[in-house]
């Protein structure tokens, strides 16, 4: 009897402390990592709420630190900043896969234009883990005539650590 209990009590305790990389609805993640594009490097950080099994919701903010300069100019802040809302598909569960790995694709709407992204996260506990992410913009946004407006309108990559909130 002793034996069973603490088998059951094991049990629990791995089920307990099981690394997921989303949960669904309710679950919150914070990513922060270095942003790699032509003509610059940055930051970037995100988060992203689980609105239900498979879909999440969230904010990306990024902004470059190295910036080639265009036209003899050095962009300014609003030329290096860019902040966008998204919405993503969190297919881990979907297609059957490790639980500590999440791969999402999904939209964006941002400041300097209209786009999408895939990305994974792979949680090696159960509040740590790495991401990494490609963004490419669909429809983008004219808003200067500075020649700068390409800096947050072309492929980026990203990749960083992943937090449970």
């Amino acid at each position: 009897m002793k034996k069973l209990i603490t088998l059951l009590l094991l049990a629990s305790f791995g089920l307990t402390n099981a690394q997921q990389a989303f949960k669904g609805k309710g679950d919150a993640r914070f990513n922060v990592g270095a942003n790699i594009q032509d003509g610059g490097s940055g930051i970037q950080i995100s988060t992203d709420f689980g609105l239900g099994e498979n879909l999440s919701y969230g904010l990306v903010g990024s902004y470059l630190l190295s910036v080639d300069e265009v036209l003899g100019e050095t962009p300014q802040f609003h030329d290096r900043f860019d902040a966008k809302f998204r919405i993503n598909a969190n297919l881990g569960s979907v297609l059957n896969i490790d639980e500590k790995l999440d791969i999402y694709p999904g939209l964006n709407l941002g400041l300097k234009n209209f786009g999408g992204h895939v990305g994974a996260r792979y949680f090696f506990t159960e509040g740590f883990g790495l991401f990494t992410e490609a963004g490419f913009p669909i429809a983008k946004y004219n808003t200067s005539a500075s020649g700068f407006e390409k800096l947050n309108n072309q492929f980026t990559f990203n990749i960083g650590a992943s937090f449970s909130m």
